[in-house]
């Protein structure tokens, strides 16, 4: 070998980020076993590596024994002080056992050594590049598809789109263009595999943080998601500041914040509440755009029995039960829907206690329908 080792290793270090130290150990301990396995040596061996010239010597290490039982490994005093009369017993003496054809072998063994841990040191580098980025959003171009997944290029390496988080609605081709939410980020024997979805909920959640400034900045939280993709949603919103509207901070000028968001879903109608602690208000929210007469908690069974005027059933209740379902999830209460007529029959409606503030509520939240205007 050359001095171009030297010269490799130092490009290595700065392009690769890979220690020029650890390179060495790593090259010198694949020599050691290069050298026992070429060579049928089993001694205790070092090697001087020469990294201004690209040499390399190999060394026996025996240790000065009164009586040498293997000669592989031990050196008697007398022999040793041949060597150096200032040997003593359980000193090391290190003698040159450098092969004729070993710098061959070397140059073999320190490429492979080199290229293996580049290969290591660009896996990890990717790794950690993207364990960091999960549940983090990317966007990525489809390269190829079969039965089980989309195969989406992230740049460095492509991650995996799996058949159940593709939203129902959308057609992928090569070289489409598409915003993908990191679910996990594994470290396997041949590398960082990445997963990524379409219908997770953290997608939804940080596409609007990345058209909305006031989530992006703290000043509107995201409270909760609900989502069943390609179809519909539901979020709730909620700032600090009483002078901040977070519902419509997410739906912006004339609604553009929200289209984005909608456009990027291909057509998602989603659902924009206010959040409230009293469970009364945010499951009269979380039902919007239907009106809500009244909310009867049970707080014991964290369930609510809400009435709604009999024009207005149908819409809280939603296509299949679509809207009940969402603001359920929303907010994590049991919702049973009653229409007004049904609950005076039972005799529950209206009560003395009746909190009557959902006259106006409902119009402070907003439902984005893709077909509106």
């Amino acid at each position: 070998m050359s001095s171009e080792l030297l010269d490799a290793l130092i490009i290595l270090e700065k392009e690769k980020g890979i220690s020029r130290d650890i390179l060495i150990e790593a090259i010198e301990a694949a020599l050691i076993s290069a050298y026992r396995r070429n060579f049928n040596q089993a001694q205790n061996v070092r090697i001087d590596l020469n990294l201004e010239t690209g040499s390399m010597r190999v060394f026996a290490r025996k240790e000065v024994v009164d009586e040498v039982f293997d000669p592989r490994l031990e050196i008697s005093l007398a022999e040793a002080r041949h060597i150096n009369p200032n040997y003593q017993v359980e000193d090391v003496v290190e003698m040159e056992v450098t092969p004729k054809d070993f710098g061959r072998i070397a140059a073999q063994t320190a490429k492979q050594v080199v290229t293996q841990r580049v290969r290591e040191a660009e896996r990890g580098i990717i790794y950690s590049e993207f364990i960091d980025r999960e549940e983090d959003i990317m966007t990525g171009i489809v390269q190829r598809l079969d039965s089980k997944f989309i195969y989406v290029s992230l740049g460095k390496i492509e991650a995996l789109l799996p058949i159940n988080e593709q939203m129902p609605n959308e057609r992928y081709k090569p070289h489409d263009r598409i915003k993908v939410f990191i679910t996990k980020v594994e470290k396997t024997t041949k590398g960082p595999q990445i997963f990524v979805s379409r219908t997770h909920p953290g997608l939804l959640k940080r596409l609007f943080e990345i058209e909305v400034p006031e989530i992006y900045d703290g000043t509107v939280e995201i409270k909760s998601v609900a989502r069943e993709a390609g179809d519909r949603s539901k979020i709730s919103v909620h700032s600090e500041n009483p002078e901040v509207d977070p519902v419509g901070s997410c739906v912006g000028p004339k609604g553009t914040r929200v289209q984005a968001v909608v456009n990027e879903l291909k057509g998602e109608k989603i659902d924009i509440v206010k959040w409230s602690d009293d469970p009364v208000t945010f499951v009269a929210n979380a039902l919007s755009p239907s009106k809500v007469l009244d909310v009867m908690v049970n707080e014991e069974e964290k369930a609510t029995t809400v009435v709604v005027p009999d024009y207005q059933l149908s819409l809280a209740i939603g296509k299949r039960g679509q809207n009940a379902r969402l603001a359920a999830k929303l907010t994590g209460w049991k919702i049973d829907i009653k229409s007004e007529s049904e609950a005076r029959d039972l005799g529950i409606y209206p009560r003395e206690e009746t909190i009557r503030l959902f006259d106006d509520q409902v119009d402070s939240d907003f439902e984005y329908d893709n077909d509106q205007e």
